[in-house]
Parts: C-alpha cells; structure tokens; sequence
C-alpha cells in the first residue's frame, strides 16, 4: 500500500464523500466515518512443526450518528460511494426529526508514539519459521525436562481515518507485533507449563532480537520448573503480596473497567456515583496512559480522533476520574479522555483502556516480603472473571509461592485470588518503589470487541485477601 490515503485507496472522490458524511449527520449530536485498513499474519510452531500460518487483509468502513443515548450505525467492507449512501439513510434514522449542533471536532496533535513502517514488510516468511524452528531448538536443548515447546509471532498493520461532518480528516497508522513462547515440562507423570511474551507497537526487529527471545524461552522454562516442584495452594485467609508488571492484570480488570465511564453513567458501575471520594488506600495512584511511545496498548488518536491522554483515575486513594469516549462525555457533561475505541471498522467505539496501571511507592520488595508472617506471593496470573456491577473477581495465579516468617517459601498450584476491586483496594497496606509494566501481551475484552492493552504496577501488599486452594 502505497498511498495512505484511504479515500484514494477506494477510489472516492473526497469532496462526494465529505457531503454524503455531513448529509448523513444533520440533526445529529456527533458521528464520523471510520475507514480501515489492516493487513495482519499469525504463525504458530508447535511440538516440532509448524502448524499453523496465515495472512489477512481487510478494509471497510463504518458509519455513526449519535443523537442523545442513541447511536445509528452501518458498515461495510464494500468501501464504495453506493455502500456509503446506503448508510447515511440508515444511520440518519436516529437523527430524523431532530436539529442538533455537531459536537465540537477533536483537537489535532502532531504527536506520534509510534513509526509508520508496516512489521509485515520486514523479514522474509522463510526467515520467521526459521526462529521459531530455532526457539523451539534451543528451549528443548536448555533443559532436558522440556517435552514440549510452543512458539508463536503475530503482527498487524492498521490504518485508520476518520472523517467528521465538517470536513475534517484524522489519520493513524499503527503497527503491532508480538511473539510468545510456551513450555511444558515433565517428570515421570507429572507435567507443568510456563509462558512468556512480549511485543508493542514496532517492527519484528525490535522484538526478535537474540537476546529477547532467548530470555522469553529462559522465562517461559523456569515457570515450568517452578511449577513442576510446586505443592497444593493454602487456601483462606491471608496477607497476598503481588509481583511487579503483569500481575496489575487483576487492577485492570477488578478496578479499571469499573471506571469506564459507560459503565458509571449508567449506574453498573460498583464505583458509579464516587467521584471525589476515598475508594482505595492512601497512596493507591491509579493512572490510564495511552501515551507511552511504543507501550501495545497505547494509541496516538482513540478511534474517535480524539488525542490520547494520561488519566488519573485515583489519586492517593480518591476517585477523580473516568475514562472517557465522545458520548459518554458528553452525556455526564466532561471531556473526553481519548479512550474512544472499536476493534475494528464492524464495531462502534466505547470507553476503553489503553494502559492502565498503579504508580509506585517508598517500600521495598524485600521489606514488603519481609513484613507478612504467613501469606502468599502471586507472581503470575491466568484467566480470571470479574462483576462490574458488583466488583467482585476470581482470578488464577500461574506462577505463586507461599510466604513464611517473612521469607518466600515453596511454590504453590491451583491458587485463585478471590474478592471484590472496590474493597480490596483499601486492603493495599504497601506499595512497592518497583513499578513495572508488562511485556506487551495483554489483550482485552468487552462487549464482545477486543483491543490491545498494557497494565502495570508496583509490588504491593494486599491484607486479608481471600485465597482458594487444594491444600
């Protein structure tokens, strides 16, 4: 692809289109044309081969009007001037009757977080089977327990414009890659598996390096040993102590879709109608930052247009704010955060995190470790559920190890960290000076649309917390 230009890209002549658009608009609140285009590939090399490979293109558009709470809607894949007009009739459906004023456009930046160079034109196919054949070979010769080796690289290319009522046009070009490595280890009857990944918004050279995906194999073979030695979980009551990085995965998902401002303008929220009031610890920060150059989850415009932003939605334990689309904003009568976002042109855009994550704090780790007589220390986290309306989560540790007298003890299977978001933030009694980010792996889902994301967060210490286990 040559031309960014995606107008020229369906060959639509741009003035036609900028009239069907503000045509389709009249009498609404706010709406824009998405255009998409995305190229993307996925290999996967299992057990010695490889087993799976493909490539995909896409394009299309989406079109919207919003008017009050409702939203008219219609996309295609077909990006032609006839596919547009039957749109523009059946979104002005939620306009009919009215004479609204067009919200305010977003305000442009030049910032860019990341390049526009597309992953999928760097290495020769041949030469991505050829590391993951490699990846598999140096896992299983690192370590004769390996009996099983999975690797995988995954990238896409998305470009997007979007086009307003009165005329003006926001462009994005954002690459993504990552790569994960997973092993199972064995001994006798017992098997284990560890896993580790990483990626962002660069080309395959910025994350296939040597010594980057020899440490992701390193990784992902040490949780499999660790898990191979470890014992039933505790289960009960008990001081958790939460490694750096990833495991703000459980943040994410117990406090952070709670504070999407759909969810609290609607009242489902457990946090709806807190504003300004203490809903964790004192010293607990709470920020979402789509603003982090080169960071998975973070975005340059939100698929509104709409310039990405640093939020803080805690500060020292109080509620101060909501992430925020173009809608929603407008309807709790604030502005938007810029976390306007769809997982692709079929999908309307909604409050979305970017990368969310808790700020550090005075303690060490080994003075937090050192402060819990007998409790659990969760280093890794799988699958987990969470009740927005409720806030209440299960969530399953991977990787975790008992803490006795202050000192971390034998590793632990079959952990699960039970509880409620708003509650247990005001159970953090520590925070940790080694806030972390994760590796650039996470994903997240709602509404049934997924989007790429980060978290983060310190070590923290977390009284009280309830703990299923076998043991």
């Amino acid at each position: 692809m040559t031309d960014l230009s995606l107008l020229a890209r369906a060959d639509l002549d741009a003035a036609a289109t900028r009239a069907i658009v503000a045509k389709a608009l009249e009498g609404a609140d706010d709406g824009e044309l998405f255009l998409e285009y995305r190229q993307s590939e996925s290999l996967l090399f299992d057990n010695g081969r490889l087993k799976q490979a493909g490539t995909d293109n896409s394009q299309g558009f989406g079109l919207r009007a919003v008017k009050g709470e409702a939203i008219g809607y219609a996309h295609s894949s077909d990006v032609s001037e006839a596919a547009l007009k039957r749109a523009a009739e059946t979104v002005r459906a939620v306009a009919g009757g009215y004479s609204g004023t067009l919200a305010a456009a977003p305000v442009r930046t030049n910032v860019r977080l990341y390049g526009d160079d597309n992953p999928l034109d760097g290495p020769p196919f041949a030469d991505k089977v050829k590391l993951l054949e490699t990846i598999d070979a140096y896992a299983r010769a690192k370590e004769p327990k390996v009996r099983q080796v999975t690797a995988s690289l995954a990238a896409s290319w998305q470009v997007v414009e979007i086009l307003r009522a009165d005329g003006g046009l926001y462009r994005d070009i954002r690459p993504l890659v990552r790569l994960n490595v997973s092993a199972v280890a064995g001994s006798g009857d017992r098997q284990e598996t560890g896993s580790h990944g990483l990626g962002g918004r660069a080309g395959y050279a910025e994350f296939i390096t040597e010594g980057r995906w020899q440490y992701a194999c390193d990784q992902a073979i040490r949780q499999a040993l660790v898990n191979l030695d470890s014992v039933p979980s505790p289960a009960g009551e008990m001081d958790v102590v939460l490694g750096p990085g990833w495991p703000g995965v459980m943040l994410h998902e117990a406090v952070g879709h709670g504070l999407e401002g759909d969810f609290n303008r609607k009242g489902t929220s457990a946090f709806a109608g807190l504003m300004g009031e203490i809903v964790a610890a004192k010293g607990v920060t709470v920020v979402d930052d789509g603003t982090l150059s080169g960071r998975r989850g973070s975005i340059s415009i939100d698929d509104e247009g709409t310039a990405s932003n640093r939020t803080v939605l805690i500060a020292d334990g109080v509620l101060v704010g909501y992430m925020q689309d173009r809608q929603n904003a407008r309807l709790m009568g604030v502005a938007p955060t810029g976390n306007g976002r769809r997982e692709s042109y079929a999908h309307t855009p909604m409050p979305r995190m970017t990368n969310t994550y808790m700020l550090g704090g005075a303690h060490s780790r080994d003075e937090i470790i050192a402060s819990v007589k007998n409790g659990l220390y969760a280093v890794n986290f799988g699958g987990g559920q969470v009740d927005i309306t409720s806030g209440k989560y299960v969530f399953e540790c991977t990787e975790a190890y008992r803490i006795e007298n202050g000192r971390i003890g034998a590793p632990v299977k079959g952990a699960m960290l039970i509880g409620s978001g708003p509650a247990d933030m005001k159970r953090v009694s520590m925070i940790g000076d080694d806030m972390d980010l994760d590796t650039g792996i996470g994903t997240c889902g709602k509404a049934g649309q997924w989007v790429p994301v980060g978290v983060g967060q310190p070590t923290l210490k977390m009284e009280k917390i309830t703990v299923g286990g076998t043991g």
